[in-house]
């Protein structure tokens, strides 16, 4: 991992441009059309059959500056409900089903972590946010954390000692789900490794501190509009894929059928935009984000990060990222792949070693959730792996 004196120095400095993704064959993005024909294969039957994996899906793979696989499969709406008792969605009439297609926004669920600590990497590379600083210099009203030196560091590699989540959702107003966020104390001790929602919460409040303005305007500023990426944004988002009907025992809330609004519960609770939860995007706008980090944080003309804290976001054990996760990275894991996966059945694969991104999105908690299984997302990203040595 680079220091922070060598990346303040370098990082900032350069002005670089890297070429926008275009949609060309297989044999031009220097990957096998087989593996790639099957990969597509392999997801569209993910949505097949009466009891399918996902009710729809959408995948986009390429290499360099090349994107040679976007598909659409199943439906975006399917299901007017869960039926408990059969274990079954209760589907729409056939009229009312809304087909997926490659421009279906989709609700990200963790995703939306990557571009909470791309923000945060932002502000270290621009010094006003030390990595290695405790949290408490920051945010002193969160003394439980405060007390226990979490630092930057330790949100953004989940190694503060936080539980996974808090029932924001059960607190009656603003007032005291913050209160009840910042009494939280880590119940491990900082360094060791327990993946929280919560640590991106207290980076979304501790980056707003530091820069004055609210996370959805950061992210907006910093990252999409740069990049183009116009399908990103907080919710609401109408049109999106439909996820879950949202009701107790299953989900922590009764909110009937999902579609447009934040799945998470306490994203909803903080009104859709929260450090863990609530961005909606495209396979496609996705792609551009991999790309962009992929070619040094460039895309076209922009610059969202310079290459040093690019490799600093990205670097073993990676900063927001996962890194080298088999389990849904499969084959391209192994040599610094970088990702994430989001509960709503969605994910995404860097591959720096090979210059490959892969981006699978699906609704697969339509018509509700069911247990994890990241299966066919490493068996998608295998595919892809095997494109580039079949080449």
């Amino acid at each position: 991992m680079p220091s922070l004196e060598r990346t303040r120095g370098r990082g900032g400095s350069r002005k670089l441009s890297a070429p926008r993704l275009r949609r060309d064959t297989p044999e031009r993005a220097g990957l096998d059309p087989g593996e790639l024909r099957h990969l597509v294969h392999e997801v569209r039957a993910l949505t097949a059959g009466e009891r399918p994996w996902a009710a729809g899906a959408v995948v986009v793979a390429g290499r360099g500056p090349v994107i040679a696989v976007e598909e659409a499969a199943g439906w975006a709406v399917r299901y007017g409900s869960y039926d408990p008792g059969a274990d079954r969605g209760v589907e729409l009439p056939p009229g009312a089903w809304v087909p997926m297609t490659p421009d279906t926004p989709f609700d990200l669920a963790s995703l939306t972590k990557l571009f909470t600590a791309v923000a945060a990497v932002q502000q270290i590379e621009r010094g006003t946010l030390g990595i290695d600083a405790r949290v408490g210099a920051y945010l002193p009203e969160f003394g439980a954390v405060a007390a226990h030196g979490v630092t930057v560091r330790h949100l953004l590699t989940h190694t503060s000692g936080l539980r996974p989540e808090l029932p924001l959702y059960e607190c009656p107003d603003t007032a005291a789900r913050l209160a009840m966020l910042r009494a939280e104390r880590p119940v491990g001790v900082p360094g060791m490794y327990t993946y929280s929602d919560l640590n991106p919460l207290l980076l979304q409040h501790l980056l707003e501190r530091v820069t004055g303005r609210p996370l959805d305007v950061l992210v907006r500023d910093g990252i999409t509009r740069p990049l183009g990426m116009t399908a990103t944004r907080f919710g609401p988002c109408p049109g999106a894929a439909a996820t879950e009907d949202q009701r107790r025992p299953w989900g922590k809330a009764d909110r009937g059928m999902l579609r447009g609004e934040a799945h998470d519960e306490n994203a909803w609770a903080l009104g859709g935009v929260a450090g863990h939860a609530g961005l909606f995007s495209t396979a496609a706008d996705l792609a551009v984000l991999c790309r962009t980090l992929l070619a040094g944080g460039s895309y076209g003309p922009a610059r969202i990060l310079g290459p040093d804290f690019v490799e600093l976001l990205l670097a073993p054990p990676g900063l927001g990222f996962a890194v080298d996760q088999p389990w849904f990275m499969g084959e391209l894991a192994g040599r610094g792949a970088a990702g994430h996966t989001g509960f709503t059945g969605t994910s995404l694969v860097l591959d720096p070693a090979t210059d490959t991104f892969l981006v699978l999105l699906t609704n697969r908690v339509h018509p509700r959730r069911r247990r994890p299984d990241s299966r066919p997302r490493a068996a998608a990203a295998t595919r892809l792996a095997r494109a580039v040595r079949a080449t």
